[in-house]
């Protein structure tokens, strides 16, 4: 190895590949050299458009505090009313709350192995990909997949939840 050291995966990376392996899935997260805390870096880190970027929003329920995890694609913004006219009213999730429910920082926000699960909802436009990339719960981790691997690893309903483009 010509005196590289091989540092080992951060605790919440190991957690996903734990996940993604027990659920069979084919690829495990990989570390970029950069950080990439916003959909627009993992894109230009990977080579991938924007779109390709499944990015995971954390909203704070109001009636229980439950954390909902809103999986949408890249180049899309949420629409916080239809994504309230399925699960509840909703309100937005400071960093202390991110962290307390999923066990990830923001930047790094995975859709599996939360600490505790979210109610989840994934965006119908990631299916205009064959393929995309998912934080893998830090903000330099990603994991490849497809969106029908998405919706079988957090059994998520898939839904409209962005504003129109």
């Amino acid at each position: 190895m010509c005196g590289a050291e091989l540092k080992p995966l951060p605790d919440a990376v190991q957690r996903v590949a734990a996940a993604l392996a027990a659920a069979g899935h084919r690829h495990a997260p990989v570390m970029l050299d950069d950080a990439a805390r916003t959909a627009q870096q993992a894109a230009d880190a990977l080579g991938v458009g924007v779109g390709q970027i499944a990015k995971s929003i954390i909203f704070r329920r109001k009636e229980d505090d439950a954390a909902v995890l809103v999986i949408t694609s890249g180049d899309r913004r949420v629409d916080e009313k239809k994504v309230a006219a399925l699960v509840g009213r909703i309100g937005r999730a400071d960093a202390d709350f991110v962290r307390a429910s999923t066990g990830f920082t923001i930047g790094g926000v995975s859709p599996v192995a939360h600490a505790s699960p979210p109610v989840t909802l994934i965006d119908r436009e990631l299916y205009r990909f064959s393929e995309i990339w998912a934080a893998a719960g830090h903000p330099h981790g990603v994991f490849q997949l497809t969106p029908a691997d998405l919706e079988h690893l957090t059994g998520a309903p898939v839904a409209d939840v962005v504003q129109v483009a």
